[in-house]
């Protein structure tokens, strides 16, 4: 079965994070996912919150960027959330817009080799293992988590370019696919990250694909969608061409675009909504109450 999620976009302001993802939890789906953008709101205090004051809804972060970031800083947060909630924090990590590391002095030479490091390192300590190691960007002296998880939560990372995507296939327990991919190109990434999971011995490893796909509905949902496109690097200017990347309707087409999805590969679709919405707590409900049914 497809899980659903929506997004609560950075864009909007803290004080609305728990209003909107107490309409996901109440409306019945199953996951929120936040995103860490410099220099709005930090991801493991909003997934705290939320958490905190919701009973059942998963909460996941897409993605906290690595150079931001001690490894053994993001392990603890990510151990502490665990521990409090089992099985409802999903943290995912990544490079970073590379502009925004670079302008508060963190930008790698290599990202690839950091986000290597960095996730080997971080499943490492959530599994309880002790560490010394001593890399181009990781450096930890015989450092171990005193609480670590009692099961050991999945580290999922974003991926984009080939080289990125195979290294999520090779070091990450699923990858976060951002919404300009499209299904076309979902299904270009599952080949790669299947090429990196082959690779490194892992084809048989639990793997979880997350994919964002763009969504509205009412009479204006396709012009929000494509003027909410209109920074990406894609041509959407006939339905044909923005179905390939956003799903938009009432309940029943919003349905079948997220089945198209899950079809190319995803098993988990996250809803992003346009950041012009008109309301997000409603439509957060519209998704839970009317949508997740028709997917069985």
């Amino acid at each position: 079965m497809t899980t659903l999620g929506c997004i609560v976009l950075p864009s909007e302001p803290p004080s609305r994070f728990l209003p909107i993802a107490r309409a996901a939890d109440e409306s019945g789906l199953e996951e929120v996912w936040l995103w860490e953008d410099c220099f709005r709101e930090t991801g493991a205090g909003a997934a705290g919150a939320i958490l905190g004051a919701t009973s059942r809804v998963r909460v996941g972060i897409g993605v906290l960027p690595v150079p931001l970031r001690n490894v053994a800083l993001t392990a603890m947060e990510i151990a502490t959330l665990e521990g409090m909630f089992p099985g409802r924090y999903m943290p995912g990590i990544g490079h970073g817009v590379l502009d925004w590391m670079g302008q508060v002095g963190a930008r790698a030479a290599s990202p690839l080799t950091l986000l290597r490091e960095y996730a080997t390192a971080l499943r490492a300590l959530l599994a309880g293992e002790r560490l010394t190691v001593t890399g181009r960007y990781v450096n930890l002296t015989d450092v171990a988590l005193d609480w670590p998880p009692s099961t050991v939560p999945a580290v999922l990372s974003a991926g984009q370019g080939p080289k990125t995507l195979r290294l999520v296939g090779e070091v990450a327990d699923g990858v976060v696919i951002t919404a300009d991919t499209g299904l076309a190109g979902l299904q270009a990434a599952n080949e790669l990250i299947a090429e990196g999971r082959e690779a490194a011995g892992r084809a048989g490893d639990p793997f979880r694909t997350v994919v964002f796909v763009p969504g509205a509905t009412g009479p204006d949902a396709v012009e929000r969608l494509r003027r909410a496109a209109a920074d990406w690097p894609i041509d959407v200017d006939t339905d044909e061409k923005l179905a390939g990347y956003a799903v938009w309707g009432d309940a029943e087409q919003l349905a079948a675009g997220v089945r198209r999805f899950a079809e190319a590969g995803a098993d988990t679709v996250v809803i992003q909504p346009t950041p012009d919405t008109p309301d997000l707590e409603a439509f957060a409900r519209f998704l839970g109450e009317e949508v997740r049914p028709l997917l069985g």
